[in-house]
Formats: structure tokens, C-alpha cells, sequence
């Protein structure tokens, strides 16, 4: 097995590409509770209550998908390791390694995975000053869900490339993977297409959980499912969909890993384990067709070339066929 590129500190934000975006931007931060940090005539970047500069970037898109996800790392040195590492294994680099240009600065690069889901290694961020947590507004992004057409070469990317541990599966249906002692900031959802199925913001307790549900609830806004318990990972959930019909949760307390300690199990894909409170019930159709998305290349629509570059791309015909691909590339 290649050693991973390198050694990923924790999920810094996510890109959506949004058919909604003024719309989605007047949602996230009049609603969720995220401010604008920039905004420019088809992009804004939104802050959560923590110190990154950014957790959601808002791009005007033709139609709904992943913009790119962005890892933090810790230093430029590991960012230039990184791009050796790509090299050696093939896969090529789209931007960087050097300073970044976009707000929220930093020094960084990007490539592409197996499902052309666009990844940046960021480091040496912009900072905000931290808000008070007294409000129910979101600390920042804390996971992304996303629909795949072959789990097992998923896992085996994500694993051996950019060095995240599998944490818990839900049967063979979906892969919680940790780079922290978070139980998971990326899980796989085996499905007919790639696609995003939801971003996930961390509310500081309990209590802040509830009480931003009910922001929502006082603005005519009803969960598409929860709030309930998940098994895996033991977090609070509650989804909804923003105006452009991508899939937003609320979530808190996280099941915390201890490296020394922790087992994966398998879990069963039973109600009472989904939803451990046992008061959301399961999720309605609604609520499956707003996870599974739309089709999305993402970078291979941009740059067709890398489907061969990249060992192991999903062929054009297999996105939205479900036909699987080899696994065990890396």
C-alpha cells in the first residue's frame, strides 16, 4: 500500500454548485444561521460561529452538484509532498501546489478523485474571530455525505490516498470515514449515480440543535426527516433541503474516536438503528429523491482528458448507470 499524501487535519468547507444561488444564499445565512464573509454577482462565502474564514461557498451553477471539498493540512511543505505523492500514483494535479487566489486565501492544491469529485488541500487559512455560541447558528461544516456507483473503490481511494480510517459501515450500503477523531467528515452512500446526498453543520449541543429546528419551523420551514438519533456515529440529525433542493442537516455530538480503542462494526440497516429515539420514523420518498441528486461528472465534464489519466475513473457511460468499477487501484 502507497503511503497517503498527506496527513488531512479535518474537513475545512465544501463548494456547492447551486441553479438557486441568490436564493440559497438569502436561506443559509437569513435561516441556517451562516453570515456572508464575501459575495461576489454568482459566489458567496459563508461563515459558521467558528474561526474559518469560510464553511460553504455558494457558486451559480447551470445545475445542483459538488463544487470541490476542501481538507485542511498543516503546512505548505505538506501541501508540496502532496503533489509528489499525485504524481508518483498518477493522478494529475488541476491547481496548485502554490498560494490560492480565492477568498479565504491559503496555500493549496486540487485533483480530481475516481468519481471526478474535485479535492483541495488547504493550509495557512484566513482566520474570523470566533462567535458566541449562544445562539443556534452552526459551528462549520462537519461532514458530506456523497452517493457513489462503487463503495469499495471509494473506501479503497479515500483510504490509501488521502489516508482517512473507515470508521463504521451500515451493512455494504453505506462507509463512515474519519481523518480526525470525529467518527466521520465523509461517508459513501452506495447509489445509481455520483452525486452530493448532504452536507452536514455541527450545532454545539443538544439544545442548540432543537432550537435552530425551530428557527426553521417559525420561518415555514419542515425537516424532510428527524429529528432523530443516527446508530452510526451516534449524531443528532435533522435534514432539510435548501431552495435549490440540495440536502442540508443540522447535527451535534458527533461519537468522538479513540485511535487505540476504537472497533468498526457493521450495522444493521434497521429503523431502530437509523434512528436510535425512534421519533423521526423512516426517511419518505421526498426525502430519497432530494439525497440522491442529480448525475454529476463534476471535473471530468471540465476536463474529459482525466478519465484516462486517473487509475481507475469511472468510465462517461457509468455515471448514472451504476455500473461498478474495479476497486483495489491504489
Amino acid at each position: 500500500m502507497n503511503e497517503p499524501i498527506a496527513r488531512l487535519r479535518a474537513l475545512r468547507s465544501v463548494e456547492l454548485r447551486t441553479v438557486a444561488c441568490p436564493e440559497s444564499v438569502d436561506f443559509y445565512t437569513e435561516i441556517w444561521g451562516l453570515r456572508t464573509v464575501e459575495q461576489d454577482h454568482d459566489v458567496a462565502w459563508l461563515r459558521g460561529s467558528g474561526a474559518q474564514h469560510h464553511v460553504l461557498q455558494l457558486t451559480a451553477a447551470e445545475r445542483n452538484g459538488l463544487g470541490r471539498i476542501s481538507f485542511a493540512v498543516s503546512t505548505p511543505a505538506d501541501v508540496d509532498a502532496a503533489a509528489r505523492r499525485l504524481e508518483q500514483l498518477g493522478i494529475p494535479v488541476l491547481e496548485g501546489p502554490g498560494p490560492v487566489a480565492d477568498a479565504g486565501g491559503g496555500y493549496g492544491l486540487r485533483f480530481a478523485d475516481i468519481e471526478g469529485r474535485v479535492i483541495e488541500l488547504l493550509t495557512g487559512t484566513y482566520a474570523v474571530a470566533e462567535l458566541g455560541r449562544h445562539d443556534a447558528v452552526p459551528v462549520g461544516v462537519t461532514h458530506v455525505v456523497l452517493n457513489t456507483v462503487d463503495i469499495d473503490a471509494a473506501v479503497a481511494f479515500y483510504t490509501s490516498v488521502l489516508g482517512m480510517r473507515v470508521s463504521d459501515w451500515s451493512e455494504h450500503q453505506m462507509a463512515f470515514l474519519r481523518c480526525n477523531s470525529d467518527h466521520h467528515s465523509i461517508a459513501f452512500n452506495q447509489a445509481g449515480w455520483t452525486s452530493v446526498n448532504h452536507v452536514a453543520y455541527e450545532m454545539p449541543s443538544v439544545d442548540h440543535f432543537m432550537r435552530g429546528i425551530g428557527r426553521l419551523r417559525h420561518s415555514g420551514i419542515t425537516p424532510l426527516w428527524g429529528p432523530g438519533r443516527h446508530g452510526p456515529g451516534d449524531n443528532t440529525f435533522s435534514y432539510f433541503a435548501d431552495p435549490a433542493g440540495l440536502v442540508c442537516e443540522y447535527t451535534s455530538g458527533i461519537a468522538q474516536v479513540d485511535e487505540d480503542r476504537w472497533l468498526c462494526r457493521v450495522w444493521r440497516r434497521i429503523p431502530e438503528l437509523s434512528d436510535t429515539w425512534g421519533t423521526a420514523g423512516p426517511p419518505s420518498p421526498q426525502t430519497r429523491t432530494h439525497m440522491a441528486g442529480i448525475a454529476d461528472p463534476g471535473a471530468f465534464e471540465r476536463f474529459p482528458e482525466l478519465r484516462e489519466r486517473i487509475p481507475g475513473a469511472v468510465e462517461a457511460s457509468e455515471i448514472g448507470a451504476g455500473v461498478r468499477v474495479a476497486a483495489g487501484k491504489y
